[in-house]
């Protein structure tokens, strides 16, 4: 029972570290925190699309950050580390943030134009399918939601649970709160259901072309004239034997 409330305890410690950073890193391109418990003490990467904002001048706002998680959570030695994310319009958290800063900015009524340019900046990054649903009092009195969606996005099943990714931003705005939800299927995920071909080179087959020589032709005899046939002279007639008269 003890190792068990320490491991509550301390995921109850790592999900109160997770949100006061979430709400200390406000519009600051905040996407995500991982915090990795080391032999020394505690890693904690911070995940932004604008690293500068977070570590401030000369680290002075890593410095603070570090020794409020020291004293007030207790963490052993922490370590802060900043890395920026490659593409912004492919995480959740962040373009969730940026339709909250400018529905804040421009007010509820072009709430749809906001809805479908996001939409329109995550297909571009390569996204398979996405969808943001912005609900509350938008922009009507009474509370209600809308779906702006584009591409396949699977809502159940065993790709919906481990690979779309889910961002959620809320805003307090004059007829009250907005809450923003982002879900998103990044690109390169192989489907259960999708066939894939594989591309099969063609092999080359050797033809083997046996040379036959020819015998070489005969030349034809030039055939000489014959010479031509002396016609032979009739011999004369015999002469009559001589007759001895007694």
């Amino acid at each position: 029972m003890v190792i068990e409330r320490k491991f509550v305890k301390d995921k109850v410690r790592e999900y109160a570290v997770k949100e006061f950073l979430a709400r200390h890193l406000e519009r600051v391109g905040f996407s995500h925190i991982e915090i990795q418990k080391t032999p020394v003490g505690f890693s904690i990467l911070i995940y932004s699309s604008k690293p500068g904002l977070i570590v401030g001048r000369h680290g002075l706002n890593i410095k603070e950050i570090q020794d409020v998680l020291q004293k007030e959570f207790k963490l052993e030695s922490p370590v802060v580390e900043v890395r920026e994310v490659d593409n912004p319009n492919l995480d959740p958290q962040i373009m969730a943030e940026q339709i909250g800063t400018q529905l804040m900015k421009f007010g509820v009524a072009r709430f749809k134009a906001i809805g479908h340019k996001a939409v329109e900046k995550m297909i571009e990054a390569g996204a398979v399918g996405c969808q943001v649903k912005i609900g509350g009092k938008v922009p009507s009195t009474r509370a209600r939601f809308w779906k702006f969606y584009a591409g396949y996005l699977p809502k159940c099943g065993d790709v919906a649970v481990k690979h779309v990714k889910k961002g959620f931003k809320s805003i307090l705005m004059k007829p009250g709160i907005v809450g923003i939800t982002v879900k998103l299927l990044p690109p390169g995920i192989q489907m259960p259901d999708q066939v894939y071909m594989k591309a099969v080179k063609p092999v080359a087959q050797e033809v083997k072309v046996e040379e036959t020589k020819e015998a070489p032709k005969e030349e034809k005899k030039e055939k000489k004239p014959r010479p031509p046939k002396e016609k032979k002279e009739k011999s004369e007639a015999p002469k009559e034997k001589e007759t001895k008269t007694e």
